[in-house]
């Protein structure tokens, strides 16, 4: 697969409720980002991929996948000429990840990762 679903994200109001709930579901455990509301989640035994629950209390709740590309920005180019919308730049967490994301035509969140 060229471009894969390289990671997910559960975001919510209030994260520790939203990992508490997911840990007690699936028996995941999370690096809690220092500073952040956000915590992390590895693939389960080699299976799967990992993800983040966090609280963005701005944006109502959603799930939203990421897709591994090399360049983000010359997608986020072709979304915006295919009928999409950036909704994130493309954005450095230096040491962390390059990401973006984007709204499809019918209104679904995507997040792209620099791979």
């Amino acid at each position: 697969m060229t471009n894969p679903v390289v990671h997910f994200e559960i975001m919510g109001s209030d994260g520790d409720k939203l990992r508490g709930f997911y840990s007690d579901l699936f028996g995941w455990k999370f690096n809690v980002m220092e500073g952040m509301d956000y915590g992390l989640v590895e693939a389960q035994d080699g299976q799967g991929i990992g993800g983040g629950i966090g609280a963005d209390p701005s944006s109502p709740a959603s799930v939203t996948v990421y897709i591994a590309v090399d360049d983000p920005q010359a997608y986020l180019d072709r979304v915006t000429s295919m009928g999409g919308e950036i909704t994130q730049p493309v954005t450095e967490i230096p040491d962390v990840v390059t990401f973006a994301q984007f709204k499809d035509p019918q209104g679904n969140i995507v997040g792209l990762v620099k791979a």
